[in-house]
Order: C-alpha cells, then sequence, then structure tokens
C-alpha cells in the first residue's frame, strides 16, 4: 500500500467543477497552502467550500476569490477577508454561516455516519432560524444536519505513505475531522517519513481516513501580528487606557482555578492583569488550553507557537486538541467565564456581536458556542461606540449572539449586572457619577445599595 502522490498538481488532478471541499485550518494555523495554490491553478470552479475560516486577503482561500472559482461558502468567522466581505454583501457568493462548534460538530458527524444532532447553540438567535426545536431537560435545542466533501485538503506536520497523520500543536484543529468526512481525502505534509517512523501513540489522524498524501513546500508560515497603537496621539493614548482600565477590572471577578476563554480584541489583554496568587487556565478556541498570567493574545500566541516561533518559553499544563474536542468542552459546560466584546447588549441580556447587515460581516466564530455554554458571560467593551452611539441598549436591533446570556457588563465608566429585574449599576469610575452613566445608556439603571468607585 502506498498513498504517496507526486505533487499537489497531481493530487488534485481529477478535482472537477462543481465539487464540495473541505479545507482545513483556524486563523493561519494548518492551512494547505499547496493544495489551495494548485487548485487555484487548475482553475476549478462552481466550487461549495467548507472552512472555518475564509483566507485572509492575499493568502489561503481568499486565492480562490480572487478567480471566483467559489460558488458557495460554509464558514464561521470570515472577518479578515475584504474580497469575501464585498463578494458576500454585493450578493456574487452563496454564502452559510455556523457557529464555530456548530460547524465542527457537523463534520465530525459527517465523517463518523451521523446524519443530524440536536445542540443548544444559536437558539434565539438566525442560526436557528427554519430549524426544528425540541426541549431537552428544560433546554431548548435546534436540530442541524451533519455535512460531508467529495474532497478534503488538510495539512499536517508529519506523515506515513500510509496516510497516518501527525499535527503540530494548534494545527490539528479542523484538519483532524475534516480528513474523516470525505470521500477523498488528500494530506499535504511537511515530512513524509518511513512507516516506523511514527509512534503509534502519537498518530492523531490513522490513515484509514487518507487516500492520498504528499510532502508540501514553501509554506509562508504566516503570523499574525498584534498591533500597538503609539501613545504619542493623546487620542489614541486615552483609547488604550479605557482598555487596560476595563481589562484590569474584569482581571478583579477571575479566581484561582478558573477555566477562561477570553474572545478577540480587548479581552485578550484580562490576562495581563490577573491578581497575584490566581491560576486560571485560557482556552483558545482553534485547540488549546494553557495558564496564566502571562502576556497572551488567545488565537495569535497559538498561531506563532504553531509557526515555530515560540513567544512563550513555557506554558504551564498546555495541551493541545481538535476542535471538535474544543468546542465539546465550551457546549459541555466546562468553561466557567467566557469574556467578550460587544456591539450591542440589551437589559435582558441579549447579545450581538458579530454583524451589521449590509454594512459589516465577520461571521459568528465561537461566540456563539460560548455564551450558551459557559457558567458565566462577561462582557468588555467601551461604553459607547467612536461614533457616540449607545451600545447598552433598550433592545439589542443588531442580530443576536445570544438571548439573555450576559451577567455582567464591564466598561470604562461603570461595573453592570444583568438581572431579571433589570440592569443594576454596581460600580462606577473615578470622576464619573450615575447620572453622566445614565445619560450614555438606554434602558433605566437601577443604583445598587453601597454604590462603589471602580478600583484597579
Amino acid at each position: 500500500m502506498d498513498k504517496r502522490v507526486a505533487s499537489a498538481d497531481a493530487a488534485v488532478a481529477r478535482i472537477e467543477d462543481g465539487s464540495t471541499i473541505l479545507m482545513g485550518g483556524f486563523g493561519l494555523a494548518g492551512i494547505p497552502e499547496n493544495l489551495i495554490e494548485a487548485l487555484r491553478q487548475k482553475g476549478t470552479k462552481d466550487l461549495t467550500v467548507i472552512s472555518n475560516n475564509a483566507g485572509q486577503d492575499g493568502f489561503g482561500i481568499a486565492l480562490l476569490f480572487e478567480k471566483k472559482q467559489i460558488r458557495k461558502m460554509i464558514a464561521s468567522y470570515v472577518g479578515e477577508n475584504k474580497i469575501f466581505e464585498r463578494l458576500t454583501l454585493s450578493k456574487e457568493i452563496e454564502v452559510e454561516l455556523n457557529p464555530q462548534g456548530t460547524l465542527a460538530e457537523r463534520i465530525r458527524c459527517g465523517g463518523a455516519g451521523i446524519p443530524a444532532f440536536f445542540t443548544p447553540t444559536g437558539y434565539g438567535t438566525m442560526a436557528a432560524e427554519g430549524k426544528e426545536v425540541r426541549n431537552f431537560n428544560g433546554s431548548p435545542q435546534i436540530l442541524v444536519p451533519s455535512v460531508r466533501g467529495n474532497y478534503a485538503f488538510v495539512k499536517a506536520w508529519k506523515g506515513d505513505r500510509w496516510g497516518n497523520l501527525v499535527f503540530r500543536k494548534t494545527a490539528r484543529n479542523y484538519n483532524a475531522v475534516m480528513a474523516t468526512a470525505a470521500d477523498h481525502t488528500i494530506a499535504e505534509v511537511e515530512e513524509l517519513v518511513e512507516l516506523s517512523e511514527l509512534n503509534p501513540d502519537c498518530i492523531h489522524t490513522p490513515g484509514i481516513f487518507v487516500d492520498a498524501i504528499f510532502q508540501g513546500s514553501n509554506y509562508s508560515r504566516r503570523i499574525e501580528h498584534r498591533t500597538v497603537r503609539e501613545r504619542g496621539v493623546a487620542k489614541m493614548a486615552s483609547a488604550n487606557e479605557k482598555r487596560e482600565f476595563i481589562a484590569k477590572r474584569v482581571a478583579q471577578d477571575l479566581h484561582d482555578g478558573m477555566y477562561v476563554n477570553l474572545g478577540i480584541g480587548l479581552p485578550t489583554l484580562v490576562a495581563n492583569y490577573l491578581l497575584p496568587g490566581v491560576d486560571v487556565v485560557l482556552q483558545s478556541e482553534n485547540g488549546m488550553l494553557g495558564a496564566g498570567p502571562y502576556p497572551w493574545d488567545g488565537e495569535e500566541d497559538a498561531d506563532l507557537i504553531n509557526a515555530g516561533k515560540e513567544t512563550i518559553s513555557e506554558i504551564p499544563g498546555c495541551s493541545y486538541f481538535s476542535s471538535a474536542e474544543s468546542f465539546g468542552m465550551i457546549r459541555g459546560g466546562r468553561i466557567d467565564v467566557s469574556i467578550l466584546g460587544a456591539m450591542q447588549v440589551d437589559e435582558k441580556g441579549n447579545l450581538a456581536n458579530w454583524a451589521i447587515p449590509g454594512k459589516m460581516i465577520k461571521g459568528m466564530g465561537g461566540a456563539m458556542d460560548l455564551v450558551t455554554g459557559a457558567k458565566r458571560v462577561v462582557v468588555a467593551m467601551e461604553h459607547t461606540s467612536k461614533g457616540g452611539e449607545l451600545k447598552i441598549v433598550q433592545q439589542c436591533n443588531l442580530p443576536l449572539t445570544g438571548a439573555g446570556v450576559v451577567k455582567l457588563i464591564v466598561t470604562e465608566l461603570a461595573v453592570i449586572e444583568v438581572t431579571p429585574q433589570g440592569l443594576v449599576l454596581r460600580e462606577v469610575a473615578a470622576g464619573a457619577t450615575p447620572e453622566s452613566v445614565q445619560s450614555l445608556t438606554e434602558p433605566k439603571l437601577k443604583i445598587a445599595p453601597g454604590l462603589k468607585t471602580i478600583a484597579v
């Protein structure tokens, strides 16, 4: 038995127009770069592509959008690709967005021969529209079909001629489940080894799921760079100070032994301000658990590590796993606190943070799973938008991420608790007053007895 093929070109030679292709990767980790480029060169069209991301401008799946080879995209988080956003808003391509964990589970079930499953993720949001709802143990659940592909493109670290695969750190992400859910799976690996060179205990994907394998080359090993504003501009300095203030206050609510997920943007700063003696374990949806405190930027650091640029010298107790396992622990209630940003939060604790219809589309990402599965949801955000629009509103008018999920809101002006009786103002920043906070908050705030000043 020998599943080796000569090149990426040979591997994609029989792929026809109209095929459905699963493409592994999460962010910049584990992208099957050689296969995507070979498909671009081949010019295969009318494709349905299933992937967590839609690539980034000039890289990954975005290359196929540039040549208009994709007819339909089934994805989750698509916020890094301007050409995809333009094609979507102009309705030049068909798009089906999924919560990140739902997408991973649809693929896992497709590979396991399970036609559909019930999940609580997305109930009360657009993700539930048109789907059957049933109640299990007092919890409403939506019925979601599994998904398979004609082909799967996966990228691994090492593999052998039988197709056994080993992934490196966070590159396991969607690659591991996608390898199981296609009629024909093609693996590109950084190193193709002899059968005896892979430790059987360390194989992540057995060769039964792989039909063709080749050794790739010229990997770009891109990394996501943290954007740091220069503090020479007063306005920018003020924005940074607000973010740091919010992050410091949120960190005070984290206790020793918690498992915590930090959303992108402002929430990633929280780990830098953990109190002395507080050890938390941080979870990143792309398949990583590690302990704090240390400078952490969630998926960015995971991508840095995967690219071989180890910016974190030691990560106590760190572990890596697939996206399906990652969202299994989220849906299964293992995450104590999820800290997210928001576009809007309303007085019922409804959260909107993923799209502005007709203007901006980032995708549902992992937030829908997190707000459903985490034991406590905290929103960390600036009190108003950059344009001065209110973000704490009577009722969200943007597409919901979750219904009735937020328990606490922390801004640069206030700490507000969401209760069944309404919003309760617990703390105000120095220099702020209940009246000044209320003037920037649409719902009527109840003032907590013994109102405190935020101390960070």
